[in-house]
C-alpha cells in the first residue's frame, strides 16, 4: 500500500503555520502551492482513489453496478472537488463550498467502504488501512477550509 503525506498545505502566504496541522513555520515558508498538483489533500485523495480502484476489481461482479460503481465514483470525486476547489480561491466562500463537498464525498466513501467490509470484501486490516488515509484527507481538508485565507486571493 502506498503511504499518504501527513503533511498539511498550507497555502502560499507563509503566515499560514502549521502547529494545528503539523506543519513546522518554516517548513510552510518554503512551500509554494502553484497548482492543484501541489496540494498533499490532492495528492492523498488520489492515492487512496487509485487503492479504492485497485481493491474493488476483485468484488464480485454482482457489485458492478452498484457498491463498486459507488465507492469508485465518491472516491474520485473527493480529488475533483479539492481541484474545483482551487480553481475558485478567488471566492472564499467557493473556496470553502467546494471543499465541504470534498469532505462530504469522503464521508459518503467511509460509509461504502464500511459495506465492503461488511459484506466481507474487504478484510479489517484494509478497512482500517483505507479509513486512516481517509482520516489524513479530512484532517487536511478542514486544515485548507479552516485556513482558507491563506490560499484565497
Amino acid at each position: 500500500m502506498e503511504k499518504l503525506v501527513k503533511k498539511e498545505a498550507g497555502g502560499q502566504r507563509p503566515e499560514a503555520s502549521g502547529t494545528e496541522t503539523g506543519v513546522s513555520e518554516n517548513r510552510t515558508k518554503q512551500m509554494k502551492i502553484d497548482s492543484w498538483r501541489d496540494l498533499e489533500a490532492y495528492k492523498n485523495a488520489f492515492v487512496l482513489q487509485q487503492l479504492i480502484f485497485d481493491s474493488s476489481k476483485a468484488w464480485p461482479k454482482s457489485e458492478s453496478y452498484s457498491l463498486i460503481d459507488q465507492i469508485r465514483r465518491s472516491s474520485r470525486a473527493i480529488g475533483a472537488n479539492i481541484t474545483e476547489s482551487w480553481a475558485k480561491r478567488r471566492y472564499p466562500a467557493h473556496f470553502i463550498s467546494k471543499l465541504t463537498d470534498a469532505d462530504g464525498e469522503l464521508q459518503e466513501t467511509l460509509h461504502w467502504l464500511a459495506s465492503a467490509e461488511a459484506c466481507d470484501y474487504i478484510d479489517s486490516e484494509t478497512a482500517a488501512d483505507f479509513k486512516s488515509k481517509a482520516s489524513i484527507i479530512g484532517r487536511q481538508i478542514g486544515g485548507m477550509i479552516n485556513k482558507h485565507e491563506s490560499f484565497c486571493s
